[in-house]
């Protein structure tokens, strides 16, 4: 800290105290001496003013009580990033020296006498062993001379940065510049400026595999600006930004198997649309035959062949396209096959949503019971703590083709169904091909149970809508399929309810009545009792597939039996998996107990 300010202390950010600012104004401030710092502080209510002062405006504050003037001795302008690495890791030059060994060499006739030298050399030698560095909150504000990074740190690959002083992208590409092999960098909170305007691609980030930006202010347009620096990345992460409208990315981002945008609000949820095929290539002759002519009627004609088992019928191309594209046809085929098995079309596997505003989801390119083609390779989906409140987001889910594992917690949707354990079946029984659900596995007998009970939850609306025993008079009302477009395949996979399975189910709103059960297992005995509420609708299937998460042990294993006040000396063995514990009189108070 000094009484000067910098010459480019404009825009940069500061320390004063715990307390971190952007310098947006230096001079003089009358009718008081000397010169002043305006800062916009980033927690505003350590400010007092928004930038006037008796009248007159300095510099702006986007909160009304965000800025005060400081004097320059008071702020922290940061430090070079190899003086922060010394510093965390205890290899500062000048403790080496007050505490190092003497050491004489000789130069010509003339003896030298050096201090330190020994821990010097052992600092260097450690130096270059560091492969990952945190240097989070070590007040980093600039690169430092210029290749003094790789020559004292040659083997860094991953790099923590977040909560420092940096104010600019080019300073994060300063520091890179050096690091020929980085692979994973976390710049989290530190506000700064992008780039406004495309940047030229080069080689820095070549290797870049892992990116965190978040609470860094950035926008979507500025992401897509910076991107063409990032050929190799894989995992991208902008949670707590500026993100509120997103655009369709080209020819970046190719290679993204990661999104998080969480606490981002997102003014539509349609915006999604705009990033369902990442990554997305913009084809041009160039890429085809080497001249400049745009080719997007044969790239498009070309796609589509891809989309259709990527054919090498060499006449099919040829009709659809026009004639003065013919000779490229070969040519396009090759690139369309090997960007195919590149992965474009979309290779992001996973998208993380979380508290992004999203009222609903919607796939209107495929209709019920079809797939969409947008996020053909999303494995992984969060949309915990949104606003989505209607089940049919819920059913739109299942035309994700490849969709593995989804959260959803905290969604008005939710609160549609008291029990969770009722709210969990109905959710594995919507969406076909889910293997985890908010972090818990399902197995393949708590998918049976579901799929069989919602069969037959239902099972009266779907008679009542259309439906019938009979195929050629089996016509469903759309409502009913927009309601559940599962209902068909299920009825497919286990056939249509029976009759008898449909006479006297209670509806679903009071399916709620729950059971007061004693769960023990009697040849465990280092397995303590558990007390659960079940619903008395619940059938045998889903108890288990309840007990292997609870007791964490195969469902299919499994042999369940109950003891009751009432049948004193006897043991009812649960043996069809179908029946809802109601159906074996299980009342308030039962043990039921299980085998293995």
């Amino acid at each position: 800290m000094t009484a000067w300010a910098p010459s480019d202390a404009l825009g940069r950010r500061v320390l004063c105290g715990t307390q971190y600012a952007t310098v947006r104004y230096v001079g003089s401030v009358p009718p008081t001496a000397g010169i002043w710092l305006g800062v916009e502080w980033d927690d505003p209510q350590r400010g007092k003013h928004d930038g006037t002062y008796e009248g007159t405006q300095y510099f702006k504050c986007r909160h009304p009580r965000g800025g005060s003037f400081i004097r320059p001795n008071k702020a922290n302008f940061g430090v070079d990033f190899l003086t922060a690495v010394k510093d965390r890791y205890g290899l500062n030059n000048e403790q080496d020296v007050q505490h190092g060994t003497e050491n004489t060499l000789v130069f010509g006739k003339k003896p030298v006498e050096f201090v330190g030298m020994d821990s010097i050399a052992e600092q260097q030698s450690q130096l270059n062993q560091l492969v990952d560095i945190s240097v989070r909150e070590c007040a980093v504000s600039h690169a430092g001379q210029k290749e003094e990074i790789s020559r004292t740190c040659a083997n860094i690959r991953h790099i923590n940065l977040s909560k420092n002083l940096i104010s600019s992208w080019e300073t994060v590409t300063a520091i890179a510049s050096q690091v020929q092999n980085l692979e994973t960098l976390n710049i989290s909170e530190n506000k700064m400026k992008f780039p406004t305007t495309s940047t030229s691609v080069s080689g820095v980030f070549s290797k870049l595999k892992i990116l965190a930006l978040n609470q860094t202010e950035i926008t979507w347009t500025e992401v897509v600006l910076c991107a063409p620096g990032w050929p190799a990345l894989e995992e991208l992460y902008l949670t707590s930004n500026n993100i509120t409208v997103l655009e369709r990315p080209d020819n970046v981002l190719q290679t993204l198997k990661l999104l998080d945008l969480s606490d981002n609000q997102l003014l539509e949820g349609n915006q999604l649309h705009l990033i369902a095929h990442l990554p997305r290539f913009i084809c041009s002759h160039t890429a085809i035959s080497g001249s400049f002519e745009p080719v997007e009627s044969c790239w498009a004609v070309c796609w589509k062949v891809s989309l259709l088992r990527l054919t090498h019928d060499r006449s099919l191309v040829m009709d659809a396209c026009h004639e003065r594209f013919t000779p490229m046809v070969p040519t396009a085929l090759s690139f369309v096959k090997k960007a195919k098995q590149r992965g474009v079309g979309g290779r992001l596997e996973q998208l993380i949503l979380r508290n992004t505003g999203i009222s609903s989801i919607h796939f209107p390119d495929a209709g019920f019971g079809c797939k969409t083609k947008m996020f053909p390779s999303l494995k992984r989906l969060a949309i915990n703590d949104n606003k989505i409140s209607q089940w049919s987001s819920i059913n739109e889910l299942d035309k994700l083709p490849s969709l593995q594992s989804l959260q959803c917690h905290n969604n008005p949707f939710m609160d549609t169904e008291k029990n969770p354990e009722t709210l969990r079946q109905l959710i594995i029984a919507k969406i076909s091909q889910l293997e985890v659900l908010n972090k818990s596995e399902i197995l393949p007998a708590e998918r049976k149970g579901a799929e069989l009970d919602y069969r037959k939850i239902f099972g009266n609306d779907w008679l009542a809508a259309g439906g019938n025993w009979n195929p050629e008079k089996n016509k469903p009302s759309e409502e009913f399929l927009a309601a559940h477009p599962r209902y068909p395949s299920l009825c497919l996979k286990y056939g249509a309810p029976e009759e008898g399975e449909l006479k006297g189910r209670q509806p679903l709103t009071l399916k709620n009545q729950l059971l007061t059960l004693t769960i023990k297992c009697p040849e465990k005995p280092e397995q303590k009792p558990v007390e659960k509420k079940l619903p008395e609708s619940m059938t045998i299937q889903r108890v288990k597939g309840l007990l292997y998460r609870l007791l964490k042990i195969p469902g299919s294993e499994l042999k369940l039996s109950y003891e009751s006040s009432k049948l004193e000396g006897k043991e009812v063995e649960l043996d069809n998996d179908l029946k809802p514990l109601q159906f074996y009189s299980i009342e308030n108070g039962d043990c039921v107990l299980v085998r293995w």
